[in-house]
């Protein structure tokens, strides 16, 4: 992880070298589009309050859980933490869980991969946007996985399944109990490797619409060199940079490569 004034700094950079939050300035009608009509969707759905009820309830829980070591990219880290301090540190703000909200309802993914369901905030705001939909999330610790179930359970969310485990051995078994990938969420192991095995273990069920967004591609220079590879590579046709978030589309339409950031 890069230390903080680093970190800083490259948001400083991204900041002022990037297209205008409204999307002023931007050509492309696809991206202008999901700018208007994605981040720039200020609707306060009824969803965002049931699952900011949950986190709130999280945020007052000091029940001990027992975390593992996952290596670099860990917020949470080693030991015991309470379940407040997993909530703090391993779920996704509610500006970001909201995004996600937002892109699912908008783009209407059937089927969903999510690396990384920590106590399932994430999970509950792609599964809010379309019930109907099919969600495999993986989560590595099993005690934490335990409690995103109660989550689920009580949010009346009944179209996510959790399989966990180590991701290098369970990826292989979350790709293959769906047919395709219309959208994934990766916000699992913060590290170089990791992140472009994720991508071309998903590289295996995407189509034409599929959407993949990786949390943190800033994290670290290492998510950094992921992030430019995966940009690279050549089904990949179209990414956006909202810092945090760097999001991949793989339509065949666009003839020439495009890459945007954005502010949000």
């Amino acid at each position: 992880m890069y230390p903080p004034l680093t970190l800083s700094f490259r948001y400083l950079q991204y900041w002022l070298g990037a297209a205008h939050g409204k999307g002023h300035g931007i050509h492309s009608p696809f991206v202008f589009d999901f700018v208007q009509n994605v981040l720039n969707d200020k609707t306060d759905y009824p969803e965002y309050h049931d699952v900011e009820k949950l986190r709130e309830k999280l945020l007052a829980d000091n029940s001990p859980v027992p975390i593992e070591d996952y290596g670099a990219g860990s917020r949470s880290g080693p030991g015991s933490k309470s379940v407040a301090q997993i909530a703090r540190f391993a779920s996704k703000t509610p500006k970001y869980g909201k995004l996600l909200f937002r892109i699912a309802r908008y783009y209407k993914p059937h089927y969903i991969i999510e690396l990384g369901t920590s106590l399932g905030v994430s999970s509950a705001y792609l599964a809010f946007a379309d019930k109907s939909s099919v969600i495999v999330t993986g989560e590595g610790n099993y005690a934490v996985a335990s409690l995103a179930r109660n989550n689920f359970e009580s949010l009346g969310l009944t179209n996510v399944r959790i399989i966990t485990g180590n991701f290098d051995n369970t990826l292989p078994e979350m790709v293959s109990a769906i047919p395709h990938i219309d959208l994934a969420f990766i916000d699992a192991n913060h590290r170089e490797r990791p992140t472009l095995t994720y991508f071309n273990e998903l590289l295996k069920k995407i189509t034409d619409s599929s959407v993949i967004i990786f949390d943190d591609i800033h994290w670290s220079a290492g998510m950094e060199t992921a992030w430019n590879e995966i940009k690279q590579h050549p089904s990949v046709m179209l990414t956006v940079d909202l810092f945090f978030f760097g999001i991949i589309f793989f339509r065949p339409e666009f003839k020439v490569k495009q890459h945007f950031r954005i502010r949000f």
